[in-house]
């Protein structure tokens, strides 16, 4: 089924499914409710419904040594250390975002997760910043490396979607960062709340303490116009790679102005999204500065024959082409952080751009 035949379907619920996520009447319970102990009790694949209105996941969930290569289509993911954690993107080369989201499968810094392994040079710089709940990493890529169209400014992947199906469709999340008691790294817990902005040769992905009571707001999926530099503000620095302390910032959309704390909305499709705040990254100690040749030992050199290690590239969109999450990361992949990867216009944007927020 198209994706334009699927946007005629879900368009009268378009409108409601902004705030208000409606889920798939054939698999109505949402991703970030199934739960499943790692490795032994996660199924072939999470979201397997031929009925469901998006159809079942591409790729599967258990992942081994078996499904170790460059196409693998392995869709569990893991966020550990500044040397070890995946990235949701593409699994075709030149392929956009908003085109291909529910489809992201795993692409991980290091291999004995089953996935993708990025290619020599994918990333340029990051910041690994431990919070209190959460844990943040920031940085920039070389997204033609896991096979993003040179230009596409993406968007975001997160556990929810208007059919709380999630982006990608059955994508699971682990950690060995959690729980804190967990010091040898022995064991990896699932987490149910975690968002992943991809686009404009920058990154930011943002996992929740499960144990947290504010892991809902930390890790907000509904700001997805916005970008890093409200959803994850940082101070990452192109060619820079380090692991920081650091403290837990106001949700996204919460500010404090003249002494009062307020909140601000993001505004529906079509409505140009202007915060009325500037983000201002979290106070960091204790950093300690890598080079990119001690971490990234796993990395796979880069092809060009479109395999899944390094496409040729293409045009992309040029512009904002939203993600089902309905907006769009953008940035120049400077050296002022990843922080400029924010929300790109959205004046002028296709009608298919609207079609796929209703995925978000």
């Amino acid at each position: 089924m198209s994706r334009s035949t699927l946007s005629a379907l879900l368009i009268a619920a378009a409108a409601s499914t902004y705030v208000f996520a409606q889920p798939d009447p054939a698999d109505p319970t949402p991703l970030y409710s199934k739960h499943y102990a790692y490795p032994s009790a996660i199924p072939y694949q999470v979201d397997y419904n031929t009925a469901a209105i998006r159809g079942p996941q591409v790729g599967y969930n258990i992942c081994n040594g078996t499904t170790e290569n460059q196409q693998s289509m392995c869709q569990t993911s893991f966020v550990n250390h500044l040397d070890d954690f995946c990235l949701w993107a593409p699994s075709k080369p030149n392929s956009t975002i908003a085109d291909t989201e529910q489809e992201e499968i795993a692409w991980c810094t290091k291999k004995g997760h089953g996935t993708r392994v990025m290619p020599e040079g994918t990333l340029q710089g990051v910041q690994y910043l431990k919070m209190k709940d959460y844990i943040q990493i920031t940085g920039f890529i070389k997204q033609e490396n896991v096979n993003m169209a040179t230009g596409d400014y993406g968007g975001e992947l997160d556990p929810h979607g208007a059919d709380l199906r999630g982006n990608p469709l059955g994508g699971l999340m682990y950690s060995n960062v959690y729980p804190s008691s967990n010091t040898d790294n022995s064991t990896y817990t699932q987490v149910s709340d975690w968002t992943n902005f991809m686009g404009g040769d920058a990154f930011c992905i943002k996992i929740c303490d499960p144990s947290s009571q504010n892991k809902g707001s930390n890790c907000e999926n509904r700001y997805d116009r916005v970008g890093c530099a409200y959803n994850a503000p940082n101070n990452a620095q192109n060619g820079t790679f380090e692991v920081c302390d650091a403290d837990d910032v106001l949700p996204v959309g919460t500010y404090v102005s003249g002494g009062a704390t307020l909140t601000w909305t993001q505004p529906p499709d079509g409505v140009e999204p202007n915060p009325p705040y500037t983000p201002t990254p979290p106070a960091s100690s204790n950093c300690v500065k890598y080079q990119s040749a001690q971490l990234y030992t796993d990395a796979v050199k880069p092809t060009s024959t479109g395999s899944g290690s390094q496409p040729t590239g293409g045009s992309g969109s040029g512009s904002s082409s939203g993600s089902g999450s309905s907006g769009s990361g953008s940035g120049s992949g400077g050296s002022n952080g990843a922080s400029s990867m924010t929300v790109s216009a959205i004046t002028g944007l296709a009608g298919v751009a609207f079609a796929m927020a209703i995925f978000a």
